[in-house]
Protein backbone atom coordinates (compact mmCIF):
# COMPACT_ATOMS: atom_id res chain seq x y z
CA UNK A 1 0.00 0.00 0.00
CA UNK A 2 1.66 3.10 -0.63
CA UNK A 3 2.79 5.58 1.96
CA UNK A 4 2.79 9.58 1.88
CA UNK A 5 5.60 11.44 3.62
CA UNK A 6 4.61 15.19 4.46
CA UNK A 7 7.05 17.45 5.31
CA UNK A 8 6.66 20.80 6.84
CA UNK A 9 9.95 23.03 7.03
CA UNK A 10 10.96 25.74 8.67
CA UNK A 11 14.44 27.16 6.42
CA UNK A 12 16.53 28.90 8.63
CA UNK A 13 19.78 28.76 6.77
CA UNK A 14 18.50 28.87 2.87
CA UNK A 15 22.43 28.19 1.99
CA UNK A 16 22.68 24.93 3.30
CA UNK A 17 19.23 24.29 2.06
CA UNK A 18 19.87 25.01 -1.14
CA UNK A 19 23.11 22.71 -1.46
CA UNK A 20 20.78 20.13 -0.29
CA UNK A 21 18.02 20.71 -2.78
CA UNK A 22 20.63 21.20 -5.30
CA UNK A 23 22.31 17.68 -4.52
CA UNK A 24 19.04 16.50 -4.12
CA UNK A 25 17.92 17.42 -7.96
CA UNK A 26 21.39 16.55 -9.32
CA UNK A 27 21.12 12.72 -7.76
CA UNK A 28 17.10 12.32 -7.73
CA UNK A 29 17.48 9.09 -9.58
CA UNK A 30 20.24 7.41 -7.35
CA UNK A 31 19.03 9.30 -4.04
CA UNK A 32 14.89 9.16 -4.44
CA UNK A 33 14.14 7.09 -7.83
CA UNK A 34 15.80 3.85 -7.13
CA UNK A 35 13.04 3.71 -4.20
CA UNK A 36 10.36 4.15 -5.68
CA UNK A 37 9.99 7.57 -4.35
CA UNK A 38 8.12 10.60 -6.16
CA UNK A 39 8.02 14.01 -5.50
CA UNK A 40 4.55 15.09 -5.87
CA UNK A 41 4.48 18.77 -4.20
CA UNK A 42 6.43 21.36 -2.79
CA UNK A 43 5.37 24.71 -1.89
CA UNK A 44 6.92 27.46 -0.76
CA UNK A 45 3.65 29.73 0.27
CA UNK A 46 0.87 26.83 0.84
CA UNK A 47 -2.71 28.02 1.15
CA UNK A 48 -3.74 28.01 4.50
CA UNK A 49 -7.34 26.98 4.77
CA UNK A 50 -8.48 26.04 8.01
CA UNK A 51 -6.03 26.65 11.63
CA UNK A 52 -3.12 28.55 11.50
CA UNK A 53 0.23 26.94 10.11
CA UNK A 54 2.34 28.32 12.50
CA UNK A 55 6.44 28.92 11.85
CA UNK A 56 7.14 26.28 8.60
CA UNK A 57 7.59 28.41 5.28
CA UNK A 58 7.48 25.19 2.90
CA UNK A 59 6.00 22.06 2.85
CA UNK A 60 6.81 18.79 0.33
CA UNK A 61 4.46 16.09 -0.28
CA UNK A 62 6.29 12.54 -1.48
CA UNK A 63 4.81 9.10 -2.97
CA UNK A 64 6.44 5.76 -1.95
CA UNK A 65 5.03 2.71 -2.77
CA UNK A 66 4.94 1.06 0.61
CA UNK A 67 6.86 1.69 4.34
CA UNK A 68 9.54 -0.73 3.08
CA UNK A 69 10.44 1.71 0.63
CA UNK A 70 9.99 5.01 2.38
CA UNK A 71 12.34 3.47 5.20
CA UNK A 72 14.77 2.22 2.87
CA UNK A 73 15.01 5.70 1.18
CA UNK A 74 15.65 7.59 4.49
CA UNK A 75 18.09 5.31 6.39
CA UNK A 76 20.09 4.92 2.95
CA UNK A 77 23.68 5.75 2.73
CA UNK A 78 22.75 7.93 -0.44
CA UNK A 79 19.94 10.13 0.86
CA UNK A 80 22.00 10.69 4.23
CA UNK A 81 24.92 12.11 2.96
CA UNK A 82 23.04 14.82 1.28
CA UNK A 83 20.84 15.51 3.98
CA UNK A 84 23.23 16.52 6.21
CA UNK A 85 22.80 20.16 4.42
CA UNK A 86 18.81 19.79 4.90
CA UNK A 87 19.45 18.82 8.94
CA UNK A 88 21.71 22.03 9.42
CA UNK A 89 19.59 24.31 7.32
CA UNK A 90 15.79 23.47 8.17
CA UNK A 91 13.63 22.26 10.67
CA UNK A 92 11.46 19.76 9.77
CA UNK A 93 8.44 17.76 10.93
CA UNK A 94 7.90 14.69 8.78
CA UNK A 95 4.53 12.65 8.77
CA UNK A 96 4.07 9.49 7.30
CA UNK A 97 0.60 9.07 5.75
CA UNK A 98 -0.86 5.50 4.85
CA UNK A 99 -2.52 5.14 1.29
CA UNK A 100 -6.70 4.42 1.16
Amino acid sequence: MAVYALAQLRIHDAERYGRYMSAFIARYAEVFGKFGGKLLAADTEPRVLEGQWWDRNKVVLMEFPDEAAFTAWATSPEYNEIAVDRVAGAEAVVLLIKGV
